[in-house]
């Protein structure tokens, strides 16, 4: 940016930058909360910058007296000692949205065509959704007329309690689908709320509003190991849960066996009355479920500082379970398999017994070597003799 003498295209890029280009700036032109004009301070030059540049100074001068908008300036007497009285241009002022955009050019006609374009049947349905568009205006100029369109036809049908309890995706709605819903939730749930006087907000949120249930998240693989828990699980082999049904719905066999890695669940052997749980990595939140205090659990994760700190998050929620396949021996047998763990942790975990946290520190601290061995490389052999130990030994509880 030029010292002094700013010309129109130098203006237009300080607005640009200031006002434009500056997305809270913007909203709060748009809503009347940063008041016009705008005025900006086109930098006279003094005596000095006007002779070592004597051709700029008049340039400058005859720029700003040809441009088109007279109104828009403010002009100064100034008097020079070797240049004499001039009558300097001193101020531009933006007086309104409107003439900010003329002056910005073709690029912000445009943009501004395409929000009044992307409002329209949305404020034919409201005309008080003004602000909230505004606001929500970065997600305003993703959507597509058509969209927009789809929003207008979308608002007048979602009531309050509408779902009964169901999934959003099985909402009854007439022209609209329940995917687009789902993309386009917060701008809905923004613009409902200002139609319903804030009671989206006071019920903490669109899916509550309309009484529709979460979709499941943090998915588990169950899996039964033996001919008993696959009859009690309808004679499926393996099935995937969402938390919340895992933790309302106890699993049937009398051993739990959590593995940390969704591979690993799949080499599992043949194990009486046992049932597997796999896949969830840090997802340990389904252990919380009550119906868990009444079985054998056993807890296998990899053999690095976040395995150990896995099974610590495991045994803080059920902390009579016990650790399989997580000692120095199987290090030990293994060690030529080992690789270096990305990112170690670098706690201390709490909930392990006095063998699990010294050989948690062994791995941090790279005393067998690498620091890590992962589920999947364990022998197939030596997995199956020891989860047999296992279950054996809680056989004969």
């Amino acid at each position: 940016m030029k010292s002094w003498g700013l010309l129109p295209e130098d203006v237009r890029q300080l607005l640009n930058k200031r006002e434009w280009q500056h997305p809270r700036h913007l909203r709060q032109r748009l809503l009347g909360e940063r008041e016009f004009p705008i005025r900006i301070n086109l930098r006279p030059p003094t005596g000095k910058q006007a002779l070592e540049d004597v051709t700029g100074f008049h340039d400058y001068i005859e720029t700003w007296r040809t441009w088109s908008n007279q109104t828009q300036l403010e002009w100064k007497q100034t008097r020079y000692f070797q240049l004499g009285e001039q009558n300097l241009p001193s101020v531009l002022s933006i007086d309104s949205i409107q003439e900010l955009i003329e002056f910005l050019g073709e690029r912000a006609r445009k943009r501004s065509l395409q929000w009044q374009q992307l409002m329209a049947p949305i404020l034919a349905v409201n005309q008080t959704l003004y602000p909230v568009l505004i606001k929500q205006l970065n997600k305003l100029e993703t959507l597509s007329h058509y969209d927009s369109t789809m929003i207008a036809l979308l608002l007048p049908q979602l009531k309050q309690g509408m779902g009964q309890r169901c999934y959003l995706r099985a909402l009854v709605i007439t022209g609209v689908d329940t995917k687009f819903i789902e993309t386009h939730q917060s701008l809905i749930a923004a613009l409902l709320d200002v139609m319903f006087d804030g009671e989206i907000c006071r019920y903490g949120g669109l899916l509550a509003w309309l009484d529709c249930v979460d979709t499941p998240k943090d998915w588990l693989w169950v899996r039964p190991l033996c001919s008993k828990t696959r009859i009690a699980l309808g004679g499926l082999t393996v099935l995937r849960l969402p938390t919340e049904i895992l933790i309302a719905n106890a699993l049937p066999g009398i051993s739990i066996l959590v593995v940390e890695n969704e591979q690993p669940g799949y080499a599992l052997p043949e194990l009486e009355n046992t049932v597997a749980v796999f896949g969830g990595g840090r997802n340990l939140a389904w252990m919380e479920a009550l119906w868990l205090q009444q079985k054998n659990i056993a807890y296998w994760g990899d053999l690095d500082t976040w395995g150990f700190v896995f099974l610590s998050d495991a045994r803080k929620r059920q902390p009579h379970l016990t650790s399989v396949l997580m000692d120095r021996d199987t290090v030990l047998l293994h060690r030529e398999r080992m690789v270096e763990e990305p990112e170690p942790y670098s706690g201390s975990p709490e909930n392990l017994t006095e063998a699990e946290h010294q050989l948690y520190l062994e791995l941090r601290n790279g005393v067998h070597g690498n620091t890590r061995l992962e589920q999947e490389r364990l022998s197939s052999d030596y997995i199956r003799a020891r989860l047999s130990d296992w279950s054996s030994s809680v056989a004969c509880l």
